[in-house]
């Protein structure tokens, strides 16, 4: 997984950018399939509007933006934006079916009383 940090009109310090980096590939703990994340600081005079891609798969991708004062405090708004926003991704695309029928799931179950009932 790739994490690509760009700023825009300014730059951040070390510390931000490596904290910035840490948080972002904590990501893939919530959804494997994370193949990159670009994250945006873009500095408009004393405004900070931070930018966050998720691509998923390589075809889908997920966007939050915020923006702020601070830009460390406004990347962590993005970035709860961004979990808020990969639990929904998950939760639609689950697969809600059951693997094995209700009918398969009785008759075992219906055997494994018949056979406790048959031992003495």
């Amino acid at each position: 997984m790739q994490v690509a940090i760009t700023c825009r009109h300014g730059s951040i310090r070390p510390e931000l950018r490596e904290h910035i980096t840490q948080k972002a590939e904590k990501l893939v703990r919530y959804l494997n399939t994370v193949s990159e994340i670009d994250v945006t600081i873009e500095f408009e005079g004393p405004r900070v509007d931070v930018e966050m891609l998720v691509e998923i798969e390589g075809f889908h991708t997920i966007v939050a933006q915020v923006e702020g004062e601070d830009a460390g405090a406004t990347f962590d708004k993005t970035m709860h934006k961004m979990e808020h926003q990969i639990h929904k991704y998950k939760e639609k695309h689950r697969d809600h079916k059951h693997k094995t029928s209700i009918k398969d799931v009785l008759q075992q179950v219906e055997e494994k009383t018949d056979e406790a009932s048959a031992e003495p």
